[in-house]
């Protein structure tokens, strides 16, 4: 029983000294999502991205693309159809500036979420056979949200561990 608190009181002091990021990367067009400390990595995930995001950025609601600009994450949410999620302060002042001039409503609902519970994979569109946990482990393959960032449900829990509310998040082209 000693041994056992041991090294439990050992794992839970080892999680308490992980490196916390203070900035994150999506490079859309390598399709990663980086944890940064610096200039440092501290971790890259392969990520999937918006139906239409080999497009450009996200100009509207609806248009199905990842944004491109400077962020914030604003919030962490366990009541997401996408097992968990992370929120991401889209549309910044840039965004609203040019839906405007376009006379388009920006959207939002950005987030870093992981993969949608089977109820949402009909809702969303996607064939059933997805939910195989064989499949998903190959997600990022091809472009499925409707503007927001995916990445496995094991992946987002660690994302959200290493990613405190307030970390400027970067979304490159």
């Amino acid at each position: 029983m000693g041994k056992l608190l041991i090294a439990l009181t050992l794992l839970l002091s080892l999680n308490a000294f992980a490196e916390v990021a203070d900035r994150v990367i999506v490079e859309k067009g390598a399709k990663t999502l980086k944890l940064m400390k610096g200039d440092k990595v501290l971790k890259s995930y392969r990520v999937s991205l918006g139906r239409n995001s080999p497009d450009g950025p996200k100009e509207r609601e609806g248009d199905m693309r990842t944004p491109e600009g400077r962020y914030r994450i604003t919030a962490h949410s366990k009541h997401s159809d996408f097992f968990f999620s992370l929120r991401v302060s889209y549309p910044n002042k840039n965004d609203v500036e040019k839906a405007k001039s376009l006379g388009v409503d920006p959207g939002g609902d950005i987030m870093i979420h992981g993969l949608p519970d089977l109820k949402s994979w009909e809702r969303w569109g996607l064939p059933k056979d997805w939910a195989d946990y064989r499949v998903v482990k190959w997600h990022y393959l091809i472009n499925w949200t409707a503007g927001c960032i995916a990445v496995t449900n094991s992946e987002v829990k660690e994302i959200a561990k290493l990613v405190p509310v307030g970390t400027e998040i970067e979304i490159q082209p």
